[in-house]
């Protein structure tokens, strides 16, 4: 009986934590973005096995920032950008705003490019046409319908990404150099791995995710009070664990598949003298020895599938920081009449993601430096909600561990040293 109650108990515990993942996880899976893949892949290409450790420490670092973003949201019942706009002069807001939403654009530019290129691999329709197919299907999702909805759905897409886990196994890397490289940080001074470096923590510890998750949290919470979020205070314990819970989770999945496609990327293109990714086709081609004829297809869905959950987040993400900057109505549980200002921020960096994607640019090579320009992007919001974690006032019981502290002082001092690195090498 004990065990037969136990069982059931353990049952009830395991659905009950499923169902509380929510934004977390969509904030985890929408961070393997178009940028992320193609930023992994070029690492694995290129460096070998030498950036496996960055996914150890990323996996703390993004946890505990977006959980700490997510407690803001519940707390304030408000973004991010409102508690960042309170806690600074307005100028340096804006300009803070200004930045993020400049890397966002070019951001989602990159995504739709690569999300194109991909496409074409499958069918051979024109890159441009697939471009303004995925900007028109993306901006009425985003506009008229539930991007939760659409969200619970074009996830499942995104269970393509493991087969670079399965294809990590299938090709039998070296696994003690993996772990060699995974426990042991290891540094070259060139500019090309710097560079890269900077790429893999851009698109992993990247700023429009922190705002989003502040954001969706906020509504989550409006929504289990029943109460306008104009009136929302406060948070519930069970809440806030559950909703970190959710953050781990979806930090978790995001930094396991960067981690397996580097190994994946480093074993079947760079042992193999593929060092340089160049199209959509190259980057496919890490999953060969898997899929065969397939790999194709299966990159597809990955990139197309990721691109799908985080365009949105990218212009949604850009929409709430100036609608909360300014006080705007805001929110994607608004009516368009509602919340004009709003919508047409989306509809704005949409349509600029979208021209760009269409001026014939290298889409592989977009996608990696607009990880590159958010990683230098972030340095100056680290600092900033370091600042916000541990304000009483703000969060009231809330506030951040010492624990948590010291990881976020740690991405604020690795983010720092490796743009710093980075422009050096340069000259």
């Amino acid at each position: 009986m004990m065990r037969n109650w136990s069982l059931r108990g353990i049952g009830k515990n395991a659905v009950h934590w499923v169902g509380g993942l929510g934004p977390g996880l969509i904030t985890g899976a929408a961070d393997d973005d178009p940028s992320g893949i193609s930023t992994y892949s070029i690492a694995g290409a290129s460096a070998g096995y030498s950036m496996l450790w960055v996914a150890l420490i990323t996996t703390p670092m993004m946890a505990v920032l977006n959980g700490v973003c997510a407690r803001v949201g519940m707390v304030t019942g408000r973004g991010l950008m409102r508690a960042l706009a309170r806690s600074m002069p307005f100028p340096l807001a804006l300009a803070l705003a200004a930045t993020i939403a400049v890397a966002n654009t070019f951001n989602l530019g990159a995504d739709l490019a690569g999300m194109g290129a991909a496409a074409t691999l499958v069918v051979p329709l024109p890159q441009w046409a697939w471009v303004v197919i995925f900007t028109a299907v993306i901006l009425a999702v985003a506009v008229y319908f539930s991007y939760r909805t659409f969200a619970r759905i074009v996830k499942w897409l995104c269970i393509a990404l493991f087969a670079y886990v399965v294809t990590a196994f299938v090709v039998h890397p070296p696994w003690l150099v993996v772990l060699a490289n995974t426990l042991i940080p290891r540094v070259s001074w060139n500019a090309a791995w710097l560079t890269t470096l900077m790429g893999v923590l851009g698109t992993t510890i990247t700023p429009y995710l922190f705002f989003w998750q502040g954001s969706m949290e906020a509504e989550e919470q409006g929504d289990r009070m029943g109460l306008r979020r104009s009136r929302q205070t406060g948070a519930k314990e069970t809440d806030v664990r559950a909703a970190h819970s959710d953050v781990n989770t979806g930090a978790i999945y995001s930094n396991v598949i960067m981690f397996f496609i580097i190994v994946t990327s480093a074993a079947s293109l760079g042992a193999h003298g593929i060092t340089h990714i160049g199209t959509a086709a190259d980057a496919a081609r890490a999953l060969r020895p898997l899929a065969g004829n397939l790999a194709s297809v299966l990159f597809t869905l990955g990139i197309v599938g990721t691109g799908l959950l985080a365009v949105p987040v990218l212009a949604g993400s850009s929409a709430y920081m100036i609608a909360e900057l300014y006080g705007l109505p805001e929110g994607l549980h608004e009516k368009p009449y509602r919340a004009r200002a709003f919508y047409g921020i989306i509809t704005f960096g949409m349509i600029a993601g979208m021209v760009m994607a269409l001026l014939r640019i290298d889409p592989i090579r977009a996608l990696f430096w607009s990880a590159v320009l958010n990683g230098v992007a972030v340095v100056p919001l680290l600092y900033a909600i370091i600042r916000l974690a541990r304000d009483p006032k703000l969060l009231g019981r809330w506030t951040a561990s010492w624990i948590a502290m010291g990881w976020m002082w740690v991405a604020f001092a690795l983010m720092c040293a490796a743009a710093i690195a980075m422009v050096v090498s340069w000259f």
